[in-house]
């Protein structure tokens, strides 16, 4: 029996239910992003120069690198979730649900002590420049400590996404993000606490939003109610999650790595090129957000209909999800070039730094489908159970030249505009090299699917 705020990805048509799931993530992950741009909006228009708002924005490709292999173990929770939701396994779902919550409360304590005793070496590591480098700490450091509440609400949003509820967690994250702009508005305007004080409002929104989401499963009436009483790790669960989320997890990381290269490189130019890229990343990141809900589709509906031994579903979720996904970086792309100069203006005002910006925003925001297009292939497989495969490819594809382009291309010539090139030529060599393996893997499995198969 399906509940209120499920959706049915096992049958019936399916764009309006990829729809009906996309969009609210969308504006989930739009509102996530929310907390890193508001941030660097109010400092950038209420600190003197453009210091503090370098410091915020220096931090983002290296808080990525940490937490992403951790976000993997997270979509490595869904994918399991739903193949076993999808597949009516009503005591796999409990254990499930139970091993992924106590597992990102875990992850999220680990990731303090990083934060705290390697924020410093890691950011002079990145070429972080000299005149922001003590605020850049301080930043990491008081962001690092509220890990534990990002990481339970990533894995139990991701539990809710599994069955087919993007609505709630779209909620709560609505009502931790306006609580953070209003607080980013006190420490900063009124304590005067800089950098400081959007980290503890990033903190005390994060916090929000993760109680929020323990109390919506605590509540629950499902399969998937929690229960503080039978949180435990169920080893065999544990290894399915790891079998996909590992993978995915060092996917993630390691694809942050050429990102922390090319910020280590756009370092070089200063801290007023830090600073135009920095808010252009911001503005390119809500593409990208409203793009990554349709490689969550692409995964979570084709995990269930996995577990449900649905197969003829799974090629059309594909098609479905390239064709939203190519829609919506179009439009929203072509509108972040067309829009450029008035939404730089929003993080900074300074001349100089909305100019450099421009250069990312024409290169990465025109192109930007084809980051989703080669998302969505990349879900597809992994919904399948597939891990290894996907990971290899996005690692030589999109890590590895890009990294290549680094040391040989713009080495030899030392332009942003050459820099920003990276992104585009890697995303389409990687979508092609996914699209190959989806249909080599499907082809090879249909007709004998198992739950969480590993290359």
């Amino acid at each position: 029996m399906k509940h209120t705020n499920e959706i049915d990805m096992c049958s019936g048509p399916l764009l309006g239910k990829i729809l009906s799931f996309s969009i609210p993530l969308m504006f989930s992950g739009i509102l996530q992003l929310l907390f890193n741009a508001a941030d660097i909006v109010v400092v950038g228009q209420f600190t003197p120069g453009s210091g503090a708002m370098a410091a915020v924005g220096s931090t983002s490709s290296l808080n990525n690198l940490i937490v992403n292999l951790f976000l993997g173990i997270s979509a490595g929770g869904s994918v399991v979730m739903a193949q076993f939701y999808g597949a009516r396994d009503r005591k796999s779902v409990e254990e499930v649900v139970h091993t992924s919550v106590l597992l990102g409360f875990l992850c999220g304590a680990g990731l303090i002590f990083v934060g705290l005793f390697l924020a410093e070496p890691m950011l002079v590591l990145m070429g972080t420049p000299a005149d922001v480098l003590d605020q850049a700490v301080l930043y990491m450091r008081i962001v690092f400590i509220g890990m534990p509440a990002m990481m339970v609400y990533d894995f139990g949003s991701g539990i809710l996404r599994a069955v087919g509820d993007t609505r709630r967690p779209l909620l709560f994250l609505f009502c931790g993000g306006v609580i953070n702009v209003f607080l980013n508005l006190y420490f900063v305007i009124v304590c005067h606490l800089g950098v400081a004080g959007v980290a503890i409002a990033t903190v005390i929104s994060q916090c929000i939003s993760a109680a929020l989401t323990v109390r919506c499963l605590m509540k629950s009436d499902t399969e998937y109610k929690l229960s503080f009483k039978k949180l435990r790790i169920v080893k065999d669960k544990l290894l399915r999650i790891l079998r996909v989320g590992v993978p995915a997890g060092v996917e993630g990381a390691v694809f942050s790595v050429s990102n922390v290269l090319i910020q280590s490189s756009v370092n070089s130019f200063g801290s007023i090129v830090v600073a135009g890229n920095t808010a252009a990343a911001n503005i390119e990141g809500f593409v990208y957000t409203a793009m990554n809900a349709f490689y969550q589709a692409s995964l979570n509906f084709t995990s269930q209909n996995v577990g449900a031994r649905k197969e003829k579903r799974i090629a059309p979720i594909l098609v479905c999800c390239l064709g939203c996904v190519a829609v919506t970086g179009l439009v929203l792309g072509a509108g972040a070039v067309l829009a450029g100069r008035q939404l730089l203006a929003v993080y900074n005002t300074d001349p100089e730094v909305i100019s450099y910006g421009m250069i990312r925003i024409q290169v990465v925001c025109l192109t930007y489908f084809l980051c989703g297009l080669m998302d969505v292939a990349c879900g597809s497989i992994r919904g399948l159970g597939i891990s290894v495969t996907p990971t290899i490819v996005s690692l030589t594809g999109a890590c590895g030249l890009r990294i290549l382009w680094i040391y040989t291309i713009f080495a030899a010539h030392r332009t942003l505009f050459v820099l920003y090139l990276s992104y585009p030529i890697t995303w389409t060599i990687t979508f092609s090299a996914h699209l190959i393996c989806f249909l080599v893997l499907f082809g090879k499995w249909k007709g004998r699917l198992r739950p969480v198969q590993t290359a």
